[in-house]
């Protein structure tokens, strides 16, 4: 599989098809792990918390001296571990597009935001032009709170999960790792810190995701790299 480049014109079909591929050998992977941890639970056997270049080395040792149990395991290990090899493959295809996007480079100086969400929100929007104003990105990905009108009574609901599932759940991964790993302060933290006091942190991650999108389309369009110290997302946008 070739690695699509900006140069090459519009590939965001591509860049979708890419990312797709990577997630469903990564969810893949994840379910033959929990499905061996779930076989070796009914022999009393407890993998616990390993990484995952640890995870082939653990559940051997649990088996070792059961070589019937090893057997049966051993296919479930070899499958798992090409997925991860797939995975690893198609990762370093993401990582290389994302290194020669010039948008996704601005992207990525947004605290939290990596290859993968950036990579991912580029072929998402696709043309940023077409949003006139910022704050409608934040919409079209379902990250607004739904307006519930009940005869005289209106209550804001929860957000309405519109849109793209795959886009949405990266921008909440981002806004948890803002939020929650990194250390130096900026101006969006704060605005979300801000939200946690108020309404806890469940709330301020939604909002801070909602926040990346619009701040993400602003950065875009404006061709700037993300300002640490002032809001970068302009107040009329």
């Amino acid at each position: 599989m070739s690695v699509p480049t900006a140069s090459r014109g519009n590939h965001a079909p591509e860049r979708r098809a890419l990312l797709t591929a990577r997630k469903l050998l990564q969810e893949k992977a994840i379910a033959i792990e929990n499905d061996i941890r779930g076989l070796l639970r009914n022999f009393g056997l407890k993998v616990a918390a390993v990484g995952t270049v640890k995870f082939e080395e653990r559940i051997r040792e649990l088996t070792e001296g059961m070589p019937d149990l090893a057997a049966i395991i051993e296919p479930l290990l070899a499958a798992r571990g090409k997925l991860r090899t797939e995975f690893a493959r198609l990762h370093r295809q993401v990582l290389a597009v994302a290194k020669d996007d010039a948008p996704c480079r601005r992207l990525m100086t947004i605290p939290g935001v990596g290859p993968v969400v950036a990579l991912a929100y580029t072929a998402t929007i696709d043309i940023p032009q077409r949003f006139r104003k910022s704050k409608a990105v934040g919409a079209i990905l379902g990250l607004t709170p739904k307006l519930d009108e009940s005869g005289e009574s209106r209550r804001v609901g929860r957000i309405s999960l519109c849109g793209d599932g795959m886009m949405r759940t990266l921008l909440y991964e981002a806004a948890q790792i803002l939020l929650t790993r990194v250390r130096k302060w900026s101006s969006l933290k704060a605005w979300a810190m801000k939200i946690a006091k108020r309404s806890g942190m469940a709330k301020a991650k939604v909002a801070l995701a909602r926040r990346l999108a619009v701040v993400m389309h602003r950065m875009w369009l404006d061709g700037t790299e993300f300002c640490w110290t002032r809001e970068a997302m302009t107040p009329a946008s």
